[in-house]
Protein backbone atom coordinates (compact mmCIF):
# COMPACT_ATOMS: atom_id res chain seq x y z
CA UNK A 1 0.00 0.00 0.00
CA UNK A 2 1.19 3.50 -0.85
CA UNK A 3 0.20 6.29 1.54
CA UNK A 4 0.16 9.82 0.15
CA UNK A 5 -0.05 12.66 2.64
CA UNK A 6 -1.43 15.66 0.77
CA UNK A 7 -0.53 18.92 2.50
CA UNK A 8 -2.42 22.02 1.54
CA UNK A 9 -0.22 25.00 2.39
CA UNK A 10 -0.59 27.05 5.57
CA UNK A 11 -2.00 30.59 5.60
CA UNK A 12 -0.25 32.84 3.08
CA UNK A 13 0.21 36.60 2.98
CA UNK A 14 -2.60 37.88 0.72
CA UNK A 15 -0.97 41.32 0.52
CA UNK A 16 1.64 39.78 -1.82
CA UNK A 17 -0.02 39.62 -5.25
CA UNK A 18 2.64 37.55 -7.00
CA UNK A 19 0.96 34.15 -6.71
CA UNK A 20 4.20 32.21 -7.17
CA UNK A 21 6.18 34.20 -4.59
CA UNK A 22 3.47 34.68 -1.92
CA UNK A 23 5.01 33.68 1.45
CA UNK A 24 3.38 32.37 4.59
CA UNK A 25 2.13 34.68 7.32
CA UNK A 26 3.66 34.45 10.79
CA UNK A 27 0.69 32.25 11.77
CA UNK A 28 1.32 30.13 8.69
CA UNK A 29 4.96 29.62 9.63
CA UNK A 30 3.94 28.55 13.14
CA UNK A 31 1.27 26.21 11.77
CA UNK A 32 3.77 24.58 9.41
CA UNK A 33 5.49 23.24 12.52
CA UNK A 34 2.28 21.33 13.34
CA UNK A 35 2.55 19.73 9.90
CA UNK A 36 6.16 18.73 10.64
CA UNK A 37 5.16 17.26 13.99
CA UNK A 38 2.28 15.29 12.42
CA UNK A 39 4.42 13.84 9.62
CA UNK A 40 7.50 13.14 11.73
CA UNK A 41 6.36 9.68 12.84
CA UNK A 42 4.94 8.54 9.51
CA UNK A 43 8.03 6.96 7.89
CA UNK A 44 7.95 9.37 4.94
CA UNK A 45 10.47 8.58 2.20
CA UNK A 46 9.85 11.33 -0.39
CA UNK A 47 8.55 14.90 -0.59
CA UNK A 48 6.97 16.31 -3.76
CA UNK A 49 5.84 19.92 -3.80
CA UNK A 50 4.47 22.71 -5.90
CA UNK A 51 7.32 25.17 -6.56
CA UNK A 52 5.30 28.06 -5.10
CA UNK A 53 6.83 29.71 -2.04
CA UNK A 54 3.90 29.06 0.30
CA UNK A 55 3.91 25.30 -0.31
CA UNK A 56 7.68 25.00 0.01
CA UNK A 57 7.62 27.08 3.23
CA UNK A 58 4.82 24.88 4.63
CA UNK A 59 6.72 21.63 4.11
CA UNK A 60 10.22 22.99 4.89
CA UNK A 61 10.10 22.39 8.68
CA UNK A 62 9.29 18.72 8.03
CA UNK A 63 12.01 18.47 5.36
CA UNK A 64 14.55 19.89 7.81
CA UNK A 65 13.38 17.59 10.60
CA UNK A 66 13.45 14.47 8.42
CA UNK A 67 16.51 15.32 6.35
CA UNK A 68 14.52 14.81 3.13
CA UNK A 69 14.89 16.93 0.01
CA UNK A 70 11.89 18.88 -1.32
CA UNK A 71 11.40 17.85 -4.96
CA UNK A 72 9.40 20.52 -6.81
CA UNK A 73 7.08 19.77 -9.72
CA UNK A 74 5.79 22.61 -11.86
CA UNK A 75 2.62 20.64 -12.62
CA UNK A 76 1.66 20.65 -8.90
CA UNK A 77 1.28 24.44 -9.01
CA UNK A 78 -2.01 26.17 -8.25
CA UNK A 79 -4.58 26.99 -10.91
CA UNK A 80 -3.81 30.03 -13.00
CA UNK A 81 -6.81 32.35 -12.75
CA UNK A 82 -5.55 34.40 -15.70
CA UNK A 83 -6.54 38.03 -15.55
CA UNK A 84 -9.30 37.66 -12.97
CA UNK A 85 -9.36 40.72 -10.74
CA UNK A 86 -13.02 40.79 -9.75
CA UNK A 87 -14.38 41.52 -6.31
CA UNK A 88 -16.21 38.22 -6.04
CA UNK A 89 -13.58 35.56 -6.64
CA UNK A 90 -15.98 32.85 -5.38
CA UNK A 91 -18.32 33.64 -8.27
CA UNK A 92 -15.50 32.80 -10.67
CA UNK A 93 -14.60 29.64 -8.72
CA UNK A 94 -18.23 28.47 -8.65
CA UNK A 95 -18.44 28.90 -12.43
CA UNK A 96 -15.32 26.76 -12.80
CA UNK A 97 -16.75 24.00 -10.60
CA UNK A 98 -20.02 24.06 -12.55
CA UNK A 99 -18.10 23.67 -15.83
CA UNK A 100 -14.64 22.07 -15.58
CA UNK A 101 -13.83 23.55 -19.02
CA UNK A 102 -14.64 27.17 -18.03
CA UNK A 103 -11.74 29.62 -17.90
CA UNK A 104 -11.00 33.21 -18.72
CA UNK A 105 -8.30 34.45 -21.09
CA UNK A 106 -4.81 33.32 -20.04
CA UNK A 107 -6.31 31.18 -17.27
CA UNK A 108 -6.72 27.47 -16.75
CA UNK A 109 -9.90 25.47 -16.50
CA UNK A 110 -10.22 22.96 -13.67
CA UNK A 111 -9.95 20.07 -16.13
CA UNK A 112 -6.44 21.23 -17.09
CA UNK A 113 -5.47 21.59 -13.42
CA UNK A 114 -6.85 18.14 -12.63
CA UNK A 115 -5.13 16.45 -15.58
CA UNK A 116 -1.68 17.82 -14.83
CA UNK A 117 -1.96 17.07 -11.10
CA UNK A 118 -3.26 13.53 -11.64
CA UNK A 119 -0.47 12.90 -14.15
CA UNK A 120 2.14 13.80 -11.51
CA UNK A 121 0.33 11.78 -8.84
CA UNK A 122 0.16 8.64 -11.00
CA UNK A 123 3.88 8.93 -11.80
CA UNK A 124 4.66 9.31 -8.09
CA UNK A 125 2.51 6.28 -7.26
CA UNK A 126 4.41 4.19 -9.82
CA UNK A 127 7.84 5.42 -8.68
CA UNK A 128 7.13 5.13 -4.93
CA UNK A 129 4.90 2.07 -4.77
CA UNK A 130 4.57 0.81 -1.20
CA UNK A 131 6.10 3.94 0.32
CA UNK A 132 4.75 6.82 2.40
CA UNK A 133 5.16 10.11 0.55
CA UNK A 134 4.14 13.76 0.90
CA UNK A 135 2.61 15.94 -1.80
CA UNK A 136 2.59 19.63 -0.82
CA UNK A 137 0.02 21.52 -2.87
CA UNK A 138 -2.79 24.10 -3.02
CA UNK A 139 -6.51 24.18 -2.26
CA UNK A 140 -7.83 24.11 -5.82
CA UNK A 141 -5.18 21.69 -7.06
CA UNK A 142 -5.87 19.30 -4.18
CA UNK A 143 -9.63 19.65 -4.65
CA UNK A 144 -9.43 18.65 -8.31
CA UNK A 145 -7.46 15.54 -7.35
CA UNK A 146 -10.04 14.63 -4.71
CA UNK A 147 -12.76 15.20 -7.32
CA UNK A 148 -10.98 12.79 -9.70
CA UNK A 149 -11.39 9.96 -7.17
CA UNK A 150 -14.64 11.20 -5.59
CA UNK A 151 -16.73 13.02 -8.23
CA UNK A 152 -19.15 14.11 -5.53
CA UNK A 153 -16.34 16.31 -4.18
CA UNK A 154 -17.74 19.45 -5.77
CA UNK A 155 -17.94 23.19 -5.17
CA UNK A 156 -19.83 22.72 -1.90
CA UNK A 157 -17.07 20.48 -0.55
CA UNK A 158 -14.42 22.84 -1.89
CA UNK A 159 -16.02 25.70 0.09
CA UNK A 160 -15.75 23.58 3.26
CA UNK A 161 -11.96 23.23 2.97
CA UNK A 162 -11.18 26.74 1.73
CA UNK A 163 -10.45 27.91 5.29
CA UNK A 164 -8.33 24.85 6.18
CA UNK A 165 -4.74 26.13 6.08
CA UNK A 166 -2.87 23.88 6.51
CA UNK A 167 -4.93 20.81 5.70
CA UNK A 168 -3.48 17.30 5.61
CA UNK A 169 -5.37 14.36 4.15
CA UNK A 170 -3.91 10.88 3.66
CA UNK A 171 -4.97 8.84 0.64
CA UNK A 172 -4.12 5.13 0.56
CA UNK A 173 -3.53 3.45 -2.79
CA UNK A 174 -3.15 -0.10 -4.05
CA UNK A 175 -1.30 0.53 -7.29
CA UNK A 176 -3.10 3.62 -8.59
CA UNK A 177 -6.46 2.64 -7.11
CA UNK A 178 -7.62 4.67 -4.11
CA UNK A 179 -8.74 2.35 -1.30
CA UNK A 180 -9.07 4.67 1.70
CA UNK A 181 -8.64 8.22 2.92
CA UNK A 182 -8.21 9.85 6.31
CA UNK A 183 -8.20 13.52 7.30
CA UNK A 184 -5.07 13.96 9.43
CA UNK A 185 -4.96 17.69 10.27
CA UNK A 186 -7.19 20.74 9.96
CA UNK A 187 -6.18 24.21 11.08
CA UNK A 188 -8.84 26.87 10.48
CA UNK A 189 -7.64 30.17 9.03
CA UNK A 190 -9.63 32.78 7.13
CA UNK A 191 -9.14 32.60 3.38
CA UNK A 192 -8.26 35.96 1.82
CA UNK A 193 -7.94 36.28 -1.95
Amino acid sequence: MTKVYFVRHAQSDSSVHDDRARPLTEDGRRDSKAVAWLLSGRNISYIASSPYTRTVETISPFAELSGLKINTYEDLRERSAGGWHGDNFFYFIEKQWADFNYHIEDGECLREVQERNIRVLKNLLAEHNGENIVVATHGTALSTMLNYYYPRFDFEYFKKIVNFMPFVIRLDFEGDMLVNYQVELIIHKEYKS
